[in-house]
């Protein structure tokens, strides 16, 4: 699950495994790696990650489907807007 969250993440991001790696500091090998299911990055980096894609790491991990998103630094009335516009997402998508 982890494997396919990094790629997934990345893909949406439309960033490459070399791009995402020069954000993180790794090796493009690395991200290679991880999304392959070769092995996991380490706890620390498993919270760049998270900070990085604006997500938990439970979300990342698969332990939660729920996404999130960062509104750190926003005023309260651009978090109501951000609020307004998911529920019109929604209701776009229900119909």
């Amino acid at each position: 699950m982890l494997s396919e969250n990094i790629k997934n993440l990345r893909v949406l991001r439309h960033l490459s495994q070399v791009e995402l790696a020069g954000c993180l500091h790794v090796s493009k090998q690395c991200i290679s790696n991880w999304e392959n299911d070769n092995i996991l990055p380490s706890i620390e980096m498993l919270m760049k990650l998270a900070d990085f894609f604006g997500v938990s790491t439970d979300y990342l991990l698969g332990v939660s489907v729920r996404n999130s998103v960062c509104v750190d630094g926003l005023t309260p009335s651009q978090v109501e807007h951000i609020k307004v516009l998911i529920q019109d997402l929604r209701n776009a998508n229900s119909q």
